[in-house]
């Protein structure tokens, strides 16, 4: 398993306030109507959800593709912090406890995988979803907020996965 550096996390939460930045609607609209504001957030929050989750399965090619995500993120991560601000590369930001995807859990991965590919490419959220499963990749080790809040998501995941392989 890949573990996220400072340079990852910088860059999870770099696309976090960046959709933030792109969904704000301004102080007045958001009071006119919440409800509707808070649900253009969904999309981004379900791909977050999905990149956590992805990046908690333990191989395979979805698993390939999280960890080669998060590589890549670490080194822009790291590059822009030593180069931009003269900081350190490499340091860890991760999370002691990594609570891994059981074979069910894994299946429902799987099953999210085609629905997201499908949701990014056929609807107009195709944007909010890779940001925001990109920015779920980031964040899903990390050692803060968004790092513990895998763990729900990952037996959330597993419980439905034994509950529908269970029953099957």
């Amino acid at each position: 398993m890949n573990f996220v550096t400072y340079g990852g996390v910088t860059v999870g939460l770099l696309l976090l306030a960046w959709h933030l930045a792109d969904w704000w609607p301004g102080s007045k609209a958001l009071r006119s109507s919440p409800a509707q504001h808070a649900a253009d957030l969904l999309p981004f929050l379900l791909a977050w959800s999905y990149g956590v989750l992805a990046i908690l399965g333990v191989g395979g090619l979805i698993g390939w593709m999280a960890e080669t995500t998060l590589w890549i993120s670490n080194w822009l991560g790291d590059v822009a912090l030593v180069w931009g601000i003269g900081g350190e590369a490499g340091q860890r930001a991760s999370a002691t406890i990594y609570l891994p995807l059981t074979q069910a859990g894994g299946g429902i991965v799987l099953i999210l995988t085609a629905v997201m590919i499908v949701l990014a490419r056929k609807t107009r959220y195709g944007v909010d979803l890779k940001r925001g499963a990109w920015c779920g990749v980031c964040l899903g080790t990390s050692a803060g907020i968004a790092g513990f809040a895998a763990a729900p998501i990952a037996i959330a995941v597993n419980w439905l996965g034994d509950g529908l392989y269970g029953a099957l």
